[in-house]
């Protein structure tokens, strides 16, 4: 009986002690640092960092920032057009390579002029192929300058500039092929069949010189600045238009003894039959271009 009394004493009084214990330190969340000072700005916490920094002459840290504009980067889309120049420059640049004589011939021949037109035709027209194809070479390279030269004067607005520059080489192209048609058939009319061959060999030298010639500057339109560009169509309107003067001249000096025609009815052919028509052509194209394109 009396064990039964203590154990019931000890089971009262040990909640008391329980709850009598001081409570464990590690149980109270309390917060250990203590804010002694305000923390200061990153600007003015004077570390390693900040320190090179302001040492450094090249680094302007002490100055007001200052906002710079930046403009929108245009995109121009010249690729295919740079693409085919350049394509067109190695297509020269092959030609040379693989007619190499026929190349130097057809200079040596145009700058020397007491060759007889015999000795003219035998260096030149015995090779066909690379005739056809610096002729063809021509038509590209006359039409590309044609186009550039219409939009350098603003004479062609909008449109698609590919079907504007195909539609030029195409229209060169048939402007010559008429004409080597008509040649043709009025040689053979006439019965001066010597004499048109004649003629029709000096027109298609001088445009094989003009499609060789006509190459850098039709670059230079291209990718060129306003100011180079106009010079460069000065120079180039300038050159051309004396080739062409001197292929008339060359012609009528190597003509005149078989034809027996006078200075004034060879000027009447060449602005009927040469100048009139390019320049309808040319009006008729400007109006179809602005109107369709």
């Amino acid at each position: 009986m009396k064990q039964a009394l203590i154990f019931l004493c000890i089971c009262i009084a040990l909640p008391v002690l329980l709850f009598a214990q001081k409570p464990d330190s590690s149980a109270i969340k309390t917060d250990s640092v203590k804010i002694t000072e305000p923390v200061k700005p990153l600007q003015q916490q004077d570390t390693a960092y900040t320190s090179i920094l302001r040492q450094n002459n090249l680094v302007n840290t002490a100055g007001s920032p200052v906002s710079m504009a930046s403009a929108t980067r245009k995109q121009n889309n010249q690729a295919p057009l740079f693409y085919l120049l350049a394509g067109l420059v190695m297509v020269l640049a092959l030609f040379r390579f693989f007619f190499t004589r026929y190349f130097t011939n057809l200079f040596r021949v145009f700058f020397n002029t007491s060759l007889r037109q015999g000795q003219l035709t035998d260096q030149l027209l015995q090779a066909k192929l690379p005739s056809l194809l610096f002729n063809l070479f021509f038509v590209i390279s006359g039409g590309l300058y044609s186009y550039f030269l219409l939009v350098h004067y603003k004479w062609l607005n909008g449109g698609n500039p590919w079907l504007m520059m195909a539609t030029c080489v195409g229209l060169v192209g048939l402007i010559y092929v008429i004409k080597f048609c008509i040649l043709k058939f009025t040689g053979w009319v006439t019965g001066f069949k010597e004499e048109t061959n004649t003629y029709i060999f000096i027109l298609f030298l001088i445009n094989k010189i003009i499609g060789i010639f006509l190459v850098p500057f039709t670059i230079l339109m291209a990718f060129s600045d306003p100011g180079i560009v106009k010079i460069a169509v000065l120079i180039s309107l300038l050159v051309a238009g004396f080739l062409l003067l001197l292929r008339f001249f060359r012609s009528y000096g190597l003509l005149q003894n078989q034809l027996k025609v006078s200075r004034f009815h060879f000027l009447l052919y060449i602005i009927g039959v040469e100048l009139l028509p390019l320049l309808l052509i040319y009006k008729a194209l400007v109006i179809f271009l602005n109107k369709n394109l």
